[in-house]
């Protein structure tokens, strides 16, 4: 009897959690609650924040000098500074927010991205029951959004500041352009204008995402004229909204300045190298690998089927845009998709003749959705080498440099100029208020060449293993700095782990070019005291490209 009594009493608990597991109010917030899981987990990993935001900031804080006018150029970045063509709405609202509240930029970009990951979770959660039409699956989708690495990645860490809002708008116009497209009803142009407009006006990238999305979502459900004319209302009301920006940038710089900037990076669209990049280098083997697996075996699940929009969607996003993070809102859903209709449908019937048979499903979705989780917890706290073998959300300042370049604000002439070595040289110009003489940050406003000269040659700099190879280098550039700022012992470049050697202080102090002025237990700032005048180098020496 008590056997009977027990397992009557399981049955109930089972039928209410599989009650629980068709409340979308009970799956937006687990999802929630993962997503600022890994937003804690991050903050209590990183007293500095990951990657860099020091170019955002200093444009914030010169937009806040200019009386809120938007600036033509940025200083710092380069000699000369760099072109502002940056669309503006992020660096407007962080300029308020360290006006207001006296929030120093560290802290900014520390707490700001977290936010809007975690709203961002609301509305793909809607247009992932949009698409799936399936609350479970929907949540789920949800879930691995929240934990997803390569989502975490660039939205989580500093630059943040600017790219999760602008994941967020798009997400957002995601789903008002799919019941645009799906009903017809001309009642959601007026907010897919508006979320194209606020797109446009925080991440070029993100347009590109938001524009590829609505033509797949126009090829899949509407192909009509009154479907591309709606489309079209979209673009316009959303350019018309961001032109106070965009036209004062082209009577300052030309409409080139655009142009330009979009030959840089990855560019739009792409070949076999980009498939490889989207599609299967991602596959190492690390916590992140299940993510991608999961996604395109649902890719592949749903082709079989005859269902092509999500894999549609992944495929133009990854191969338009060449950044896997975009692969994502598409890959969730795709997951979910997998586990819902080909896991859970085999442990059940794995279970079928047991007194599991309706509970062993439901643990299932738990296991893996707490394996995602953990995956996703380890990523947010630097605990797993997936960024070209070096540790995920990497901190491109530490104590020792905010000491340095405290250090050299107060010690040297404000028009000193700087070799940094190391991703410290992305915050190097805002929080010194000098300048660097190379580095890639911002200089894509002035060409693809422009752009890959001083990307290399940043590099190279930084990877230096001796002084004759900085020497030689910094000669046949022209480059001629008052100052160099070396970082000891582990450093990063472009976020990839890399190591000073010890003898490298010793070279440097022996060199008649260069006198330390300062060092701590992280950084040495050495004033260069001589021209650098061309002088033969050991044939083994790297050159720069």
């Amino acid at each position: 009897m008590s056997h009977r009594v027990n397992e009557r009493q399981n049955w109930g608990v089972v039928s209410r959690l599989l009650d629980l597991a068709s409340d979308e109010r009970v799956w937006i917030a687990t999802a929630i609650a993962a997503g600022l899981l890994m937003y804690v987990i991050y903050l209590s990993t990183h007293p500095y924040p990951a990657y860099g935001a020091g170019l955002y900031l200093q444009i914030a804080q010169e937009i806040s000098a200019h009386g809120y006018a938007l600036p033509a150029r940025i200083p710092g970045y380069t000699a000369d500074g760099v072109p502002f063509g940056y669309p503006p709405l992020m660096y407007y609202v962080s300029a308020v927010l360290m006006d207001v509240t006296g929030v120093d930029p560290i802290t900014l970009s520390r707490l700001l991205p977290g936010f809007f990951v975690v709203l961002s979770l609301v509305p793909f959660y809607y247009l992932a029951s949009e698409v799936l039409a399936s609350t479970p699956r929907a949540g789920f989708a949800t879930l691995l959004m929240a934990v997803a690495p390569p989502a975490l990645q660039w939205h989580l860490s500093a630059g943040g500041i600017v790219r999760a809002p602008a994941f967020l708008f798009a997400l957002t116009g995601a789903y008002t352009g799919l019941r645009l497209f799906r009903t017809g009803n001309r009642t959601w142009l007026a907010p897919s204008g508006v979320l194209f407009g606020l797109t446009v006006l925080t991440h070029p990238v993100y347009t590109v995402y938001f524009g590829t999305t609505y033509l797949v979502m126009y090829a899949w459900f509407d192909r009509s004229l009154a479907g591309l004319l709606n489309g079209a209302a979209v673009a316009a009301t959303g350019l018309l909204l961001a032109s106070p920006w965009w036209t004062q940038i082209v009577a300052t710089h030309g409409v080139g300045v655009f142009t330009a900037a979009s030959g840089t990076h990855t560019g739009i669209g792409g070949g076999v190298q980009r498939l490889l990049d989207q599609f299967v280098f991602p596959l190492d083997l690390d916590a992140s690998t299940g993510f991608y697996l999961g996604s395109y075996a649902g890719g592949a699940y749903l082709l079989a089927k005859r269902r092509a929009f999500l894999p549609l969607w992944l495929a133009s996003a990854a191969f338009m845009l060449g950044k896997v993070r975009f692969q994502f809102p598409a890959g969730a859903m795709m997951a979910s998709v997998f586990v819902f209709e080909v896991v859970v449908p085999r442990v059940r019937a794995l279970y079928t003749r047991t007194r599991y048979r309706r509970s062993a499903p439901l643990v299932a979705i738990v296991v893996l959705g707490l394996l995602a989780t953990a995956s996703g917890g380890a990523y947010a706290a630097g605990l797993l080498h997936t960024h070209h073998q070096s540790n995920s959300q990497p901190a491109f300042v530490d104590d020792e440099d905010l000491a340095a370049m405290n250090w050299a604000e107060e010690n040297t002439a404000q028009s000193a100029d700087f070799v940094v070595l190391g991703d410290a040289a992305e915050w190097f110009p805002l929080m010194t208020d000098r300048s660097i003489a190379v580095g890639p940050w911002g200089v894509e406003w002035e060409g693809p060449g422009p752009y890959r000269h001083h990307l290399q040659l940043y590099k190279h700099l930084s990877r230096c293993p001796g002084v004759a190879c900085l020497d030689e280098a910094m000669i046949e550039n022209d480059v001629e700095p008052d100052y160099i700022y070396v970082p000891k012992g582990h450093y990063t470049v472009r976020g990839v782990d890399s190591y000073q050697k010890s003898w490298v202080r010793d070279r440097l102090m022996e060199s008649y070019r260069y006198d330390l002025q300062y060092e701590n237990e992280g950084v040495m700032v050495f004033e260069v005291t001589e021209d650098l005048d061309p002088v033969e180098f050991p044939d083994d020496v790297p050159r720069p490209r």
